[in-house]
């Protein structure tokens, strides 16, 4: 085995990563998977005290970050974000759009106010924070952007429809970027994450009876972790992935493979 080969094709010394929502969950798992393949992590969030938990964890075992903090939701913050960035590393290879919310409730009682929450949150962000980064992707000779999906990217799930709207738009983005950007050696590929255990899916797993339906529909009868999806992260951030772009990918246990029945 050549590790110094692998260590080429997977390493991320020198590059640049900025992960939204990074202060706790999936973000922050993502987050510690860049910095341990050896990038420089730009670490967003909204709140101060959960991004310097973050921060102090990826410190702790060796590794590069800063912290920024800006609520994405806001017009002008996305690209004020990637300027911040730019400004203190000096370049941009990596951008994950982790940041995301929902508010569980039936398509009768989704106000505008409601609607227009979720949307600047999850999917307005994302395109617009991809958006700012491309001149700086594009300087770097090219990059990667990981965009963070969900089930709902692909199927239907009750009291979830704001939200899976984002998510599907997000799978379609994913498309989209990586037929427009290959020309400028960025590749685009979208992570869509299962039943993980984070503080969005808290009460999913507080209720004894959608917990039992959830693990009952995944093959091995677990959910999955934050750090479950590092792995993952990891590849499409790294030259190993150069020729993979435009796909989505589930990380969900086999939930999309089947059950038993």
């Amino acid at each position: 085995m050549n590790l110094a080969r692998l260590a080429e094709r997977f390493g991320l010394a020198d590059k640049v990563a900025l992960v939204t929502g990074a202060s706790g969950g999936i973000g922050a798992a993502i987050a510690a998977g860049l910095a341990d393949a050896g990038a420089h992590v730009a670490l967003h969030g909204r709140s101060a005290e959960r991004l310097a938990h973050t921060a102090a964890a990826i410190s702790a075992d060796g590794g590069v970050c800063t912290q920024h903090l800006a609520d994405l939701a806001e017009r002008d913050a996305p690209a004020a974000l990637v300027a911040d960035v730019v400004a203190q590393h000096g370049r941009l290879d990596i951008i994950v759009n982790c940041a995301g919310l929902n508010r569980r409730m039936p398509i009768a009682d989704v106000t505008q106010d409601v609607y227009d929450f979720i949307m600047d949150a999850n999917l307005r962000s994302a395109y617009f924070l991809s958006r700012a980064a491309l001149p700086h992707l594009i300087a770097a000779g090219g990059g990667k952007i990981i965009h963070i999906g969900s089930l709902t990217s692909s199927i239907g799930l009750a009291n979830t429809s704001v939200y899976g709207m984002t998510k599907s738009a997000l799978a379609q983005l994913t498309r989209t970027q990586a037929v427009e950007w290959a020309q400028h050696h960025i590749q685009v590929n979208c992570i869509a994450p299962g039943f993980i255990r984070t503080d969005l899916t808290a009460s999913l797993f507080a209720d004894p009876a959608r917990a039992a339906w959830i693990t009952s529909r995944i093959p091995g009868h677990e959910p999955g972790v934050p750090e479950d999806l590092a792995g993952l992260a990891v590849y499409l951030a790294a030259p190993a992935s150069r020729y993979t772009t435009g796909q989505l990918f589930f990380v969900d246990g086999g939930f999309m493979a089947g059950s038993p029945w």
